[in-house]
């Protein structure tokens, strides 16, 4: 194949590249902003030029051939180096401009992070953000995410992250359940209460504690034996927003992030429980901003992530009432 007929098939090598990260013509011309008949023409194109086919298609899905896979890893450097240039050149041009695409958990997002996103856009303007509020997690690199918020113990390591600020898991229920059911003077005692948990896996559900006082400064694991419980309630549910208004309504004792009981702690709504025992395994303890490495990070990005180590950097309230 002539040179400048190679040229004239860069878009297409692209556009390759997208659809073997969205998984299907539809995904991926969105991502593109095109239409699909446009999206599968130009891959017909491409298949035309190579003389060999390059996608498996099927009614809901589009899977790379051998062939097709090979072709986007061998022009995979070459256009992220493209990509790279073009940020490093646009971030010349005054104010940071541009899109960002941001993930987040839900309940984070909905109650921390949308209400501080007002004063970031004020700021700067030019920037266009878009946010997906998922609990699923997400593949920044294949669903063309610029940063993600992640609730954890400790990032991925093929990541580059940042620490915003610590959190910690903690047990409330409302004054109207506690006075019903009595106060849990120890973690075995939750075995007769009524638990609201959020499931992770088949079984009897647990919660694991270990004395506050062992709780470490930092990332570090405690070395204290922790202690574990069966616990059983009338729900369970994969949101901690919903779990901490089942508390509220009193239906349970709730374990929930530091971040979902905040308002409902300094207001009386709930009531901390077990305080002097930190619940741990149930959620990160570290709240971080990540992104997928590369060797640039537009300026968007970065301030983005600089924007967030502020908004964070003195972690969230929980100032709890006097029980009962």
């Amino acid at each position: 194949m002539k040179h400048d007929a190679v040229e004239g098939l860069w878009a297409h090598l692209h556009w390759l590249t997208v659809l073997q990260q969205q998984g299907s013509f539809s995904k991926a011309a969105a991502r593109l902003g095109v239409s699909k008949a446009s999206m599968s023409q130009h891959i017909a194109d491409l298949e035309k030029a190579t003389g060999i086919a390059l996608v498996q298609r099927t009614t809901r899905s589009a899977k790379l051939t051998e062939a097709g896979k090979q072709l986007v890893e061998s022009t995979r450097g070459a256009f992220e180096q493209i990509a790279t240039g073009f940020a490093s050149v646009r971030d010349l041009a005054g104010a940071p401009r541009g899109s960002l695409r941001v993930t987040a958990p839900v309940a984070f997002a909905r109650q921390q992070l949308v209400p501080r996103l007002p004063e970031f856009l004020r700021r700067y303007p030019a920037i266009h953000l878009e946010l997906d509020m998922s609990d699923r997690i997400r593949s920044l690199a294949q669903e063309g995410f610029d940063v993600a918020v992640r609730h954890t113990g400790a990032p991925p390591e093929t990541h580059v992250a940042w620490t915003l600020t610590p959190t910690r898991t903690v047990l409330a229920a409302s004054r109207s359940y506690l006075r019903a059911r009595g106060i849990p003077e120890t973690p075995q005692a939750l075995s007769s209460h009524a638990c609201l948990h959020y499931p992770r896996a088949e079984g009897t559900p647990t919660w694991t504690f270990v004395p506050a006082r062992s709780a470490p400064s930092g990332p570090a694991t405690s070395h204290v034996d922790p202690m574990t419980v069966a616990v059983a309630g009338p729900m369970a549910v994969n949101n901690s927003e919903a779990l901490r208004d089942a508390a509220i309504e009193g239906l349970g004792i709730a374990l929930l992030p530091d971040f979902s009981a905040q308002s409902a702690l300094e207001t009386g709504r709930l009531i901390e429980v077990l305080p002097e025992w930190r619940p741990t395994g149930a959620f990160g303890e570290w709240l971080y901003a990540i992104r997928p490495y590369s060797a640039h990070t537009s300026r968007v990005s970065q301030v983005f992530i600089e924007f967030l180590r502020g908004a964070f950097a003195n972690g969230f309230s929980t100032k709890a009432p006097t029980l009962i």
